[in-house]
Parts: structure tokens; C-alpha cells; sequence
């Protein structure tokens, strides 16, 4: 069974994967290479986000404010991390009960990713400024 604090997924080889879906599901490498990207996705972005979530609550409260920003999607962002709401969270898709569309649940997560664009659009456009030589 995967843990969340563990990233045991990533010690199955990725290969030995591919080679069972494409013998026993029936679907081609275009039908599941989504889906399985997806995951992929979003489980570096819970890690990310988890990171920065334990960071807002070891700070507590602002002191301008008095509130916490744990749940404030400007907090993630300001640092380069995509805000998950509960829905698109890796954790919460390992922890469907058996027989749920799980591909419908990571095509929800993706599209509550997705009604934010301008945060994976300010995302990669700070990452590329970062990325850019000096010279330029």
C-alpha cells in the first residue's frame, strides 16, 4: 500500500508499469499516457505543496492580519507552488474507495487546476525568468 509521506511510486519501475497496461487493460499508450502523466503531476505538486503548507504552519498567523494563510492560494504562489484545493490533492485520490472512476477523478483534479490559469501561468512564467541567463 502507498503512504503519503513515502513516494513509493516511484520505486515501481515505470517501464514494468507501461508493459501491464498495455497487456492486460486493452487501452493504447495514448489512452492512459494522460491519466498516468496526470498522477504524475500531481503528486510533485502535493509534494511541493505539502512543503509549503507545513512552512504556513510553522509561521502561524501573520501579524498584520491576525489570520493564518494556510489555506490562501497567494501564499502557495508567491513561492512558485500551485495552490491544490482538497479535491485535486494526490492524497485524497490514493484514498477513493474501491470500484471510484478514478479517472474521473484526476480529469476533476486537472480541470480545478485548470479554472485557475493565470497560476500556472504566473508559475512558469517566474520559473523561466528564473531560468534565464543574465546575458539576456
Amino acid at each position: 500500500m502507498l503512504r503519503n509521506d513515502r513516494p513509493e511510486w516511484c520505486e515501481i519501475p515505470i517501464w514494468d508499469a507501461a508493459d501491464l497496461l498495455r497487456a492486460n487493460s486493452g487501452l493504447t499508450s495514448a489512452q492512459y499516457s494522460t491519466p498516468v502523466l496526470g498522477l504524475i503531476f500531481l503528486r510533485f505538486a502535493e509534494a511541493r505543496f505539502t512543503k509549503r503548507r507545513e512552512e504556513l504552519e510553522n509561521t502561524g498567523s501573520s501579524g498584520r492580519r491576525g489570520t493564518s494563510r494556510i489555506d490562501d492560494p497567494a501564499a502557495y504562489h508567491a513561492e512558485g507552488v500551485v495552490y491544490l484545493t482538497p479535491s485535486a490533492r494526490y492524497a485524497h485520490l490514493l484514498n477513493l474507495p474501491e470500484g471510484s472512476n478514478v479517472g474521473q477523478a484526476v480529469n476533476d483534479a486537472m480541470g480545478d487546476i485548470e479554472r485557475h490559469p493565470s497560476t500556472i501561468s504566473n508559475l512558469l512564467s517566474c520559473h523561466r525568468s528564473q531560468q534565464r541567463p543574465s546575458s539576456f
